[in-house]
Parts: C-alpha cells; sequence; structure tokens
C-alpha cells in the first residue's frame, strides 16, 4: 500500500545519499504523483491503484 512505498521511497533516497529531510519530501511527492496517477484507473470498486511506475508511463 501507499505507507510501504513511501518508506521504500524515503529509504531508496537515503540510499543515494540525500539527506533525510529531502529523502522525506522527495518520498512523499513521489506517493502523492502516484496515487492521482492510480486514481485515473478504474479497476474495481473504490479508489484506484498507487501507480508505482506513473513517470514512466
Amino acid at each position: 500500500g501507499t505507507g510501504c512505498t513511501l518508506s521504500s521511497a524515503i529509504a531508496a533516497n537515503m540510499a543515494r545519499g540525500l539527506p533525510v529531510e529531502e529523502a522525506v519530501r522527495l518520498g512523499k511527492d513521489y506517493v502523492t504523483d502516484a496515487i492521482a496517477a492510480g486514481a485515473e484507473y478504474t479497476i474495481g470498486q473504490g479508489h484506484g491503484p498507487v501507480h508505482h511506475f506513473h513517470r514512466f508511463f
């Protein structure tokens, strides 16, 4: 879900050597964009999925 995506994005940014504050900011931006991109899909009922590859498609 979104929590796992956020923590993974933060960890990946920290592994790239970014400071914690920037890693968190970029992680939040990524998850926000992924949620918005997933809302375009009508799969099942309820909210759309988290679109993890939104920057590539």
